[in-house]
């Protein structure tokens, strides 16, 4: 799968009660070649970024951090799987792993959005 990040936006649909997003939280990604990085925010997310570099499998091995609405810096690690919707939108099944507090381990799901969904 050729995937294209570049000027999409995601929503939270899913995750783990010991996740920090929800379906406020919105991501906007960019793409330089295998490179992707995103800023998201909302749904008790202040501000965050991730960053990450396509493999050669399709999947995505990002880093994120982000400050929460009590203020705490939060960081993890994430490996996406990314599936193409029938509508040719994404949808990213996110495993992940906070590299903070209980080091504790997740999942969630993303999924595109146009200006329509908004």
């Amino acid at each position: 799968m050729n995937l294209q990040f570049d000027g999409k936006t995601f929503r939270s649909t899913s995750s783990t009660s010991n996740g920090e997003v929800n379906e406020a939280t919105l991501f906007r990604y960019w793409q330089n070649g295998d490179i992707v990085w995103a800023e998201y925010d909302g749904g008790g997310i202040r501000q965050g970024h991730l960053l990450g570099v396509i493999r050669e499998d399709g999947t995505l091995d990002a880093r994120y951090h982000h400050v929460n609405e009590a203020g705490e810096l939060m960081t993890g690690i994430c490996k996406t799987v990314p599936e193409l919707l029938p509508s040719g939108k994404l949808r990213l099944h996110e495993s992940w792993q906070w590299t903070c507090r209980d080091h504790s381990a997740g999942q969630s799901v993303v999924e595109e959005i146009g200006m329509e969904d908004d």
